[in-house]
């Protein structure tokens, strides 16, 4: 019923619980004229008509039962949205209705909070922001302050929270039926509630947090009610109660710049975005996505965007951006935006159209690349070598994303013998062992085969119905979705590209459709999955969390995996002849490069992170509430920064620009030049040929304050007894290199180090093969 941009929204009916609607980018978008232009096709059309195909059972009972969900138990509940603390866990934690957040007091545990059984409303100004330790902080978050607090007198240890009506960017949120209350925090309200001001039937007063920081606050009762918002009743110096009986809306907002953001809110006030839908059409390499708004109240629409939206706003609305702005907590500031028509839309004009499954940059050409014969034959031996090896090594049956990993560099080890070696015997030969491992999974008979969730609907591994939440990285509560099933997606899309006959062939291509439809799904209102699983169109990128209670919310490790699952469903789309989910594909591509530059490449001028997080060039972990320059499996420089690179493939180039991965590698991994000495002691340093051997990966000094702490592939350099990158991770950031620097890149992938070549420094996800068609093609060696 209500919604948190620009304003904290509380509303309440007589004989009806208090509401709170807690909504992202709220817009609701059709396929006629939207904000004075004419959408002639949407490209969020159904994928295929909803089927749970025969050989996935269905798991009617979730180990994790939906909890105060009142929506009909056959509707989708969004699983990775901003919003799922709020019925998970104790539902104490907060969600994000940027630039804003709220939580559930629950009675209060924290000592340092006062208890509340009402709903906190919480806002972070940059000095807020609590650092970590280290220079450069390892991490930064936003502290939980408590500068508002709405809540009511009845509500008590037997008040229940639950939430309906869960949409894709908006929740209703209820409590128990109760009369207004309105707390502070901390020294409390500074001076009195302002005296009230009334404008129509609305009344307003001003006042300050316990920072001194000034807010607004507005009593809009319902049409037709008769209510008097001036009497008012001060308990203490952190409460003030209003008279009961109140049907309508309470509005909060933070006012930081005094007269001129309070004439915009007395423009709004007793109107907000109740539902979104999302849109997009997309005509060659321009796109265009944007949100409509169903909205209650008759006030014009005053919403908040974030850096990378203003960057490719619509111009027709560049003159509704105010100068009203507010700090979120992860993603900068946001700007106050007029929605005029109850629409906004974005433009991306640089789609990659082009990209197919070759080694990718916006220089090269489609046409196919002539390699000099010395490359081939070196290739020929190389990938005759990863070929019996892919014919040999088992397929992981443990988890869907190494399995994932396996199945798609085999299929991109066939594309380079059938594109690049043209030896229809070799693709002959692995294709059918690639379409037999592929089958396994297709037919759903593999140690942990895939159930359909009934209970949230979706996809779910069998390895962890029985309750263990980290079996396959959480996958059977909806972790990492995209990353799992877009590497099966993009080896289907291979396969399909090789042999066009295996689409048609059993339940090929519904099976994959089906992967998509759980990640990705483009009906609104679908029967068997929630629209867009995984990807925030609001916050330009994926979450990969998913039922998984969070103090700091949702999170993002790997903005590589993120774009390689748009990539696969791009290319899925191009290959089964579906043009709106390729469309789809690359529009999710261009958000995607637009945010990770806004928020997660931290070149030395990004100007929406904190400054003394700079250094580290990556932010690692982004979460709702927090960076943290880490891993879940490490915090090693070559493992917080090469979990956003692999897997290196066409749209790295496109997601990761030349400029950033040079300031990131000379920051972190360069080596400082060699002197005459060093160069006669080392074999690495000495050629002077065109493809010199590089010397081992070193890390500055000053950013490596844990080298004790590392894991066991990193070892002590020979030559300046430091630490250096050994193991896939080695080839990981050599691959990234070749984007930046291709013949450096390809001489390791060549020659190795010192002449010598370990098999090992190839990840898991890649080939020797790949490597050296990735460097070469971007430049490594000369074309013909």
């Amino acid at each position: 019923m209500s919604r948190l941009y620009g304003y904290s929204t509380w509303t309440r009916a007589l004989d009806e619980r208090p509401k709170w609607s807690a909504g992202r980018y709220i817009a609701r978008i059709y396929t006629y004229i939207v904000s004075h232009r004419s959408y002639a096709y949407n490209i969020f059309v159904p994928i295929q008509q909803d089927d749970v195909l025969g050989q996935i059972p269905i798991n009617i009972k979730h180990p994790l039962p939906r909890l105060g969900i009142e929506d009909s138990a056959d509707k989708p509940i969004q699983t990775n949205r901003f919003y799922a603390n709020a019925f998970l866990g104790k539902q104490d934690q907060p969600i994000w209705p940027q630039p804003y957040f709220i939580w559930w007091g629950r009675g209060g545990s924290d000592p340092n909070q006062v208890p509340t059984w009402g709903m906190n409303v919480g806002h972070v100004e940059s000095e807020d922001l609590e650092l970590g330790p280290g220079d450069p902080p390892k991490y930064y978050s936003a502290p939980r302050k408590q500068p508002v607090i709405l809540g009511a007198r009845e509500l008590d240890d037997k008040t229940v929270m639950t939430t309906d009506t869960h949409l894709p960017y908006s929740v209703n949120i209820n409590l128990r039926n109760a009369s207004p209350l309105v707390q502070t925090a901390g020294k409390g309200f500074q001076g009195d509630l302002g005296n009230p001001v009334l404008i129509g039937r609305s009344t307003k007063y001003r006042f300050k947090d316990c920072d001194g920081r000034d807010w607004l606050m507005y009593i809009n009762p319902a049409s037709g009610v008769e209510y008097d918002g001036t009497k008012l009743t001060k308990i203490d110096a952190n409460t003030i109660v209003f008279s009961s009986n109140f049907k309508g809306i309470i509005q909060i907002a933070k006012n930081p710049s005094g007269t001129d953001a309070e004439a915009l809110y007395d423009k709004t006030y007793g109107t907000f975005a109740a539902e979104a839908k999302l849109h997009a059409t997309v005509n060659d390499s321009r796109g265009t996505y944007g949100w409509t708004y169903r909205k209650l109240g008759r006030g014009p629409l005053l919403m908040f965007l974030l850096p990378h939206h203003l960057q490719s706003l619509d111009s027709e609305f560049k003159s509704s951006i105010t100068k009203l702005q507010l700090q979120t907590t992860t993603k900068g500031t946001a700007t106050a935006v007029w929605i005029p028509a109850d629409s906004v839309s974005f433009t991306e004009t640089n789609l990659p159209t082009t990209m197919g499954f070759a080694p990718w940059t916006h220089n090269l050409t489609t046409a196919r690349t002539r390699f000099p014969s010395d490359f081939l034959l070196f290739l020929s031996s190389v990938a005759e070598l990863d070929l019996r090896r892919a014919m040999s090594d088992p397929i992981t049956e443990d988890s869907y994303y190494y399995a994932g990993k396996s199945l798609s560099k085999f299929a991109n080890l066939l594309w380079v013998i059938k594109e690049i070696l043209n030896n229809p015997e070799w693709v002959a030969k692995g294709l059918g062992k690639l379409k037999e491992d592929m089958a396994r999974y297709i037919e759903n008979v593999v140690k942990f085969p895939l159930y359909y969730d009934d209970t949230w609907k979706g996809l779910v591994s069998k390895a962890g119905l029985d309750g263990d939440q980290g079996s396959d990285f959480g996958n059977t509560f909806y972790n990492d979705h995209h990353f799992d099933f877009g590497y099966l997606i993009h080896t289907a899309a291979v396969i399909g590209a090789l042999d066009p006959g295996w689409l048609e062939q059993g339940s090929n291509k519904r099976f994959i459709n089906m992967l998509v439809k759980d990640i990705a799904e483009s009906e609104y209102e679908g029967r068997d999955f929630p629209f867009q699983r995984c990807f925030d169109w609001y916050a330009g990128h994926s979450w990969a969390k998913g039922l998984f209670e969070s103090a700091d919310g949702k999170d993002e490790e790997s903005t590589s995996e993120d774009g390689f699952a748009s990539y696969a469903i791009k290319m899925w789309g191009k290959v089964i002849g579906d043009a709106d989910m390729e469309k789809r594909g690359n529009l999710m591509l261009a958000v995607q490069a637009r945010a990770f530059n806004s928020y997660f490449y931290l070149t030395s001028t990004n100007p929406n992170q904190s400054s003394s997080f700079l250094p580290h060039k990556i932010t690692g972990i982004t979460f709702e509430n927090k960076i943290d320059y880490a891993t879940y499996f490490g915090d090693a420089p070559h493992l917080v920064h090469g979990k956003h690179m692999l897997p290196l493939a066409p749209p790295s180039a496109y997601l990761r620009p030349r400029a950033f991965i040079k300031e990131e590698w000379d920051a972190l991994f360069a080596l400082p030049p060699p002197t005459a000495a060093t160069s006669l002691a080392h074999g690495s340093f000495a050629s002077t040929a065109l493809h010199p051997s590089p010397p081992p990966i070193m890390f500055r000094p000053i950013l490596s304050p844990k080298q004790s702490a590392w894991s066991s592939n990193v070892k002590a350099d020979p030559l300046a007894g430091g630490p250096y990158v050994d193991g896939g991770w080695r080839g990981i950031l050599f691959s990234n290199l070749a984007l930046a620097d291709p013949k450096t890149a390809y001489s390791f992938f060549r020659d190795g180090v010192g002449g010598v070549w370990d098999e090992r420094w190839v990840d898991g996800g890649a080939t020797r093969s790949w490597c050296l068609v990735w460097c070469a093609s971007l430049g490594g060696v000369g074309m013909r």
